[in-house]
């Protein structure tokens, strides 16, 4: 694989407008996690012993994707499965739909708001904000179904203590995303989103700018966080132990970073 031509992270400014040249090459290294991660382990300790046993080094400008379910473990948000009981509407439901009664009951507990429910599909607005398919809740890649994974308390702040604890044992700032597998309104398939930042900002605003034609651009706010955690989704995967990678040669702007700036008010939502 070519060595990515350095772009270094720029500071951010109230005022400053750039744009990233598209020429910039930048690589995707995936980590191999090898054990499994448990509640209590350190996360910083097992990426940093898992990319040393790679021959890798992290490098000024680097960005850490990681794929929330490490996170959760490591956090203990994991549920064992016998000691939920489901309501009647929950187990009516998933006997309709030949599904998991137990999971649809804890999907409803992370929620705050159904949003839909039809042909056994669960769409929930979560206590974070975040409109998914099951509140996030998930017993792939646990142990064969008798746990299930949630998401984290508080993603941001998940982000932000692996970020403090990397910068304390690598002396670099690296800016840290967690992701998760969304589904999206109109197309099929699932893609990696962004549900916890820190150290980066997860919006580029070019508004105003203009393009090589002349013309002043009015819409371009470009959702980086999402695009960054969507291209690690093509090395971190559920069947290859890569929880997560770094992302390297991307220009950046430094901020402390949150995720509430990518989930759009429903005041501004045409589709719910």
């Amino acid at each position: 694989m070519s060595r990515a031509r350095r772009v270094a992270p720029e500071p951010a400014t109230a005022h400053r407008k750039r744009i990233v040249s598209s020429s910039a090459e930048i690589r995707l290294i995936p980590i191999v996690l090898a054990e499994e991660i448990k509640a209590g382990d350190s996360l910083a300790e097992s990426l940093l012993q898992a990319v040393h046993k790679q021959e890798l080094v992290f490098e000024p400008g680097d960005i850490l994707v990681v794929k929330h379910k490490i996170v959760s473990k490591s956090e203990g948000c994991v549920v064992d499965l016998p000691t939920i009981k489901p309501s009647a509407e929950s187990v009516a439901w998933a006997k309709e739909y030949n599904l998991d009664a137990r999971v649809i009951e804890l999907a409803l507990r992370e929620s705050r708001t159904v949003i839909r429910r039809k042909n056994g599909v669960l769409i929930t607005k979560t206590h974070h904000g975040f409109i998914c398919a099951n509140s996030g809740v998930d017993v792939s890649n646990v142990d064969g179904g008798y746990h299930a994974v949630l998401l984290p308390t508080d993603p941001d702040r998940s982000a932000r203590r692996l970020h403090l604890a990397l910068k304390k044992r690598t002396k670099l700032a690296i800016p840290v995303l967690i992701t998760d597998s969304f589904g999206r309104p109109w197309r099929e398939g699932l893609v990696d989103f962004c549900i916890g930042i820190a150290g980066i900002n997860p919006l580029r605003d070019d508004r105003g700018l203009r393009d090589p034609h002349g013309y002043r651009l009015h819409a371009s706010l470009e959702a980086v966080a999402d695009e960054l955690a969507a291209a690690a989704g093509l090395v971190c995967g559920k069947l290859n132990r890569t929880p997560a990678c770094i992302i390297r040669g991307y220009s950046y702007e430094t901020a402390r970073g949150r995720v509430r700036d990518l989930l759009r008010p429903a005041a501004n939502d045409l589709f719910r």
